[in-house]
């Protein structure tokens, strides 16, 4: 347990580096000494840094790498945390439709043009209404609990799905269309300083509960009659976590757009490397995927000249990784 304590404070220090890192790159660079000179300057009210650069360091270059960490730390915790309540190493963020509800709600605001803080509402109200519509249908399903909410979310999330392309036939392909399809890509090209607040407040409710509940989730990857008998409310303590989960994945996905493979990948290779115990397991997937999402991200906005949006690249790792995956046999079998 001391050596995957020291692992997860290696991988915390390496994501603070490239977080650093991360701030000198992109089309207007700032080294290392205008960071430091630019935060004292916010601290003190000096003015040692052009206003060019305090102003794209503060309003666009910070707000989306922390963006970035957060999006990716909670997409991963999401993952992980369905997987041990599901007991399916197969489940992602967007299994109970979250994810397509908020699809839905993005393209509609983007139908009606309402503003960008709009879109991200709308999109975060429609991945919570999604969510309460497959409670609402896994309570009245009969048979097991578990197999009615996978259910009740593949069906909601079909109908979601439905709604979005539906949108996409009647949008103005000249204007409309291309914004939807650019949001639905995934990407955070356009944060902003409120997005970024915006996120972190259901981020932080979401997350902190998650983390002390960490404990709980390896009792809820045995049956339930063996969990019972270990003193736990089962009905309950699956309940608060799928809520936190579905909480902090609705908020990622409102300001990043779909951005999968993030809470599929990340955690089965933090598995591998600490093992099954979500005591180590969950803070070692959030930080990592938070890693993850930084490093793509950076990609994504120095690669090319033309920004290439997030939700593919990822997809580019998460697609071969997934195909390992199937084929690995403890996990078929």
């Amino acid at each position: 347990m001391k050596k995957q304590y020291i692992f997860i404070l290696s991988l915390s220090a390496t994501l603070i580096l490239m977080a650093v890192i991360s701030v000198a790159l992109g089309r207007f660079p700032i080294s290392t000494g205008e960071l430091f000179a630019a935060i004292s300057d916010r601290l003190t009210g000096r003015t040692s840094v052009s206003a060019t650069t305090s102003a794209i360091l503060f309003n666009v270059r910070l707000p989306r790498i922390l963006l970035a960490c957060l999006v990716g730390c909670c997409l991963s915790s999401a993952g992980v945390a369905y997987q041990g309540t599901f007991r399916n190493p197969m489940a992602s963020p967007d299994i109970l439709g979250a994810s397509s509800g908020a699809a839905a709600g993005a393209a509609i605001a983007i139908l009606l043009e309402l503003s960008g803080r709009m879109v991200t509402v709308f999109a975060f109200v429609f991945s919570l209404a999604t969510i309460a519509l497959v409670t609402l249908v896994s309570k009245a399903a009969r048979g097991e609990r578990i197999l009615g909410i996978i259910l009740a979310g593949i069906m909601v999330s079909s109908l979601a799905n439905a709604v979005t392309s539906f949108i996409k036939l009647v949008a103005d392909p000249n204007s409309i269309l291309p914004e939807i399809t650019y949001w639905l890509m995934g990407s955070l090209a356009k944060t902003k300083p409120a997005d970024t607040l915006f996120a972190l407040i259901p981020m932080t409710i979401g997350m902190v509960p998650l983390f002390f509940l960490r404990w709980r989730i390896n009792l809820l990857t045995l049956p339930d009659n063996e969990a019972r008998s270990l003193g736990i409310n089962v009905n309950a303590t699956r309940g608060a976590v799928i809520v936190c989960s579905t909480l902090i994945t609705a908020a990622s996905v409102s300001v990043s757009g779909l951005i999968g493979w993030v809470g599929l990948v990340v955690p089965h290779l933090a598995r591998r490397i600490v093992g099954s115990d979500f005591r180590v397991l969950l803070p070692t997937s959030a930080i990592g995927g938070a890693l993850f999402l930084l490093l793509v991200d950076n990609v994504s906005r120095n690669l090319l000249i033309t920004e290439i949006p997030i939700g593919i690249l990822t997809s580019v790792i998460g697609a071969p990784f997934f195909i390992w995956l199937m084929t690995r046999r403890e996990v078929t079998e």
